[in-house]
């Protein structure tokens, strides 16, 4: 991992779920085709890999971690661990996710150190205005749309409350999650200049698809368009 200054400048936050790329060869070989397809758009920086495969023991979460990290390095893409800070510094990944129910960004920043990043999930913006103030690196607010695949904290928000949440963040970067797809991520760039998100964090609209290179390919694409 390398100690250079912390800085969340992906567009694509790909969170994994394993049993959804199954059918399309597995989760390795799916996150090297998607990795791959986005170095066409952007040579390195534009994906990050969230490894959030929460029924995983801690040694087959930490053997998965490994087996992503130089895959991770060679494309450039951050690897976030979910919530295991233990998984993510042995694993040598690039920083950690947290729920919002997790561990304070305060003790988490102690046990990761400063060069490592720290994700924050919120569903309101007070919750994304105390993930900017207590030192979080960026958030994923949401969810904007009805979730595709995971389930919802409840009702979807809108892209008003989106708009809300990313005022609130301050110039702290923040992801839209939730049922985020190619129409939906150019409905996105709708929003006025300074209530746009940094970028959008997806799970089934890619992993969920037989063609995962194409459809994040074709969400960074429309997404890009702003």
């Amino acid at each position: 991992m390398s100690e250079a200054p912390r800085k969340a400048r992906f567009q694509l936050y790909l969170i994994t779920d394993r049993h959804l790329a199954a059918a399309s060869g597995g989760l390795v070989a799916t996150i090297e085709a998607v990795l791959a397809g986005g170095a066409e758009i952007e040579p390195s920086g534009t994906i990050a890999v969230q490894l959030r495969e929460k029924d995983l023991e801690a040694r087959a979460l930490y053997e998965l971690a490994v087996a992503l990290r130089p895959l991770c390095t060679r494309f450039g893409a951050p690897l976030i661990v979910n919530d295991r800070i233990d998984v993510a510094i042995a694993a040598g990944a690039d920083g950690a996710h947290l729920a919002s129910t997790s561990f304070d960004i305060a003790d988490a920043r102690t046990l990761l150190g400063p060069s490592r990043l720290i994700g924050v999930s919120t569903h309101r913006s007070e919750e994304v205005t105390a993930a900017a103030r207590n030192g979080a690196d960026f958030a994923v607010f949401g969810p904007v749309y009805d979730p595709l695949s995971k389930g919802a904290y409840g009702p979807a928000k809108g892209l008003a409350a989106l708009a809300d949440a990313v005022k609130a963040a301050a110039g702290m970067p923040l992801y839209a999650l939730g049922g985020i797809n190619k129409p939906r991520a150019a409905e996105i760039t709708s929003l006025a200049p300074g209530f746009r998100p940094s970028g959008v964090a997806v799970i089934g609209a890619v992993f969920g698809t037989a063609t995962p290179q194409d459809a994040a390919r074709g969400i960074l694409h429309a997404f890009r368009r702003q």
